[in-house]
């Protein structure tokens, strides 16, 4: 049975506190030179939801998600993961504490098969000590652990045809897909996917929408980084929206939408467009689309977002 509790307590707004968060940060800057990458000064995450992250190119979404799972090392700040602080915790032990990320160009062993890849997802693996490892009995069951579980989630992630074959000579969709079930090896609370649409061919992108959904029936939280803006209106319960680091706007996708602080740092002057509606998203993109074919090297490929980002650099 869904949860239709509120998610957030008191108003809605940027940094606004949740009934029951899964992360919370507070005061994080990351600079480079003296470019605020990333400047947020409150934010939560829902347990138990989908929160879409969004924003236009260079507001600071990739780098705070390396930030918070240790990829990247932040000016100041702090942030805990079920009340754990993270502040100087590495990645790989962030991961083992259940929160996992993929990365937006996927980071699959490619001269490794893909139930290999599998494998090295798992946690608690006896055989990767040295000693360990010369002692086969001391490692074998575990490793049959690890396997089967591994097979469980190729099936359901429809990869169990695949399972011999080198991850190089996977598709784009494919390595999302392998990457997202290697995730789900250290049986993860919270999974955040930097977009997971990028790149991927259209016959597998409901399959990946269908597996984001799942996560969330399974009982994970999830927090993603996404650009196509029908995505975002369609699975997620939750949004929050970057620009310039800082965080503008957050609240439900059917509100955040109509969020002028988000139409601007969107759009730009199409301040006449309603990203709530849907002939709106259809007008803005019949019109990028225009552009994009009267210009050179702009890829026709429907993405809204993407479509938003070159409209707003050449405004």
């Amino acid at each position: 049975m869904s949860d239709t509790r509120p998610i957030a307590v008191g108003d809605i707004g940027p940094g606004c506190s949740k009934r029951d968060p899964i992360l919370v940060a507070k005061n994080v800057t990351r600079t480079y030179g003296g470019i605020n990458a990333v400047d947020v000064e409150h934010v939560e995450i829902p347990r138990h939801k989908i929160t879409a992250l969004i924003g236009p190119n260079g507001a600071g979404k990739t780098t705070l998600f390396n930030l918070l799972t240790g990829f990247d090392t932040p000016q100041s700040g702090e942030w805990q993961f079920e009340g754990k602080g993270l502040a100087g915790v590495s990645a790989y032990k962030v991961a083992r504490l259940g929160m996992v990320r993929t990365f937006q160009l996927t980071k699959v062993m490619g001269k490794l098969t893909v139930i290999e890849n599998m494998r090295l997802g798992a946690a608690s693996q006896p055989g990767e000590s040295l000693w360990r490892a010369l002692l086969p009995p001391l490692w074998r069951s575990r490793e049959r652990e690890i396997t089967e579980q591994a097979d469980v989630l190729l099936a359901k992630f429809k990869l169990d045809t695949k399972r011999s074959d080198y991850a190089a000579s996977l598709s784009g969709g494919q390595r999302k897909l392998l990457e997202m079930a290697r995730a789900l090896m250290v049986r993860p609370k919270l999974v955040m996917l930097d977009e997971p649409m990028a790149g991927v061919n259209p016959a597998l992108t409901q399959s990946l929408l269908d597996h984001i959904k799942n996560l969330k029936a399974e009982g994970m939280t999830v927090l993603f980084v996404e650009h196509d803006m029908h995505m975002v209106r369609h699975i997620a319960d939750w949004v929050v929206v970057m620009a310039e680091g800082k965080v503008v706007a957050e609240g439900p996708p059917e509100d955040v939408m109509k969020d002028q602080a988000v139409i601007d740092a969107y759009l730009g002057a199409h301040h006449d467009v309603d990203l709530a509606d849907s002939e709106g998203f259809e007008k803005l993109e019949a019109e990028l689309e225009h552009d994009a074919e009267s210009s050179v090297g702009m890829e026709p490929d429907g993405v809204v977002g993407r479509r938003i980002d070159e409209r707003k650099e050449q405004a």
